[in-house]
């Protein structure tokens, strides 16, 4: 039976976009997101004027979880927005450059 193909397989339970780590950081951190079911996902970064300095995710994503590195060594040093959409779930969280 296929009855426990989603628990072996251990998917999220729910779309989430997780705080970043380290935070603050420089100049490197790590977004991860975790998609219950595939998902078209867009994992942008907005400085504080809702500028979009870049789109680190733009694409169909299978179910599970994802981990990205984000270098922002070529950014100034302030607050920054992380921003996901995942079919109709939207989470942003805020993460700190420190240089």
């Amino acid at each position: 039976s296929t009855g426990n193909l989603v628990e072996e397989m251990d998917l999220p339970a729910k779309f989430a976009l997780h705080q970043n780590y380290p935070n603050p950081f420089n100049p490197a951190t790590n977004l991860s997101y975790s998609l219950p079911q595939a998902s078209e996902v867009l994992l942008q970064v907005f400085d504080m004027g809702g500028r979009n300095v870049a789109t680190l995710v733009n694409a169909k994503k299978a179910a599970g979880r994802y981990t990205i590195s984000f270098d922002m060594s070529g950014y100034s040093s302030g607050m920054y927005i992380c921003r996901i959409e995942a079919g109709d779930f939207v989470q942003t969280r805020k993460m700190m450059l420190i240089k």
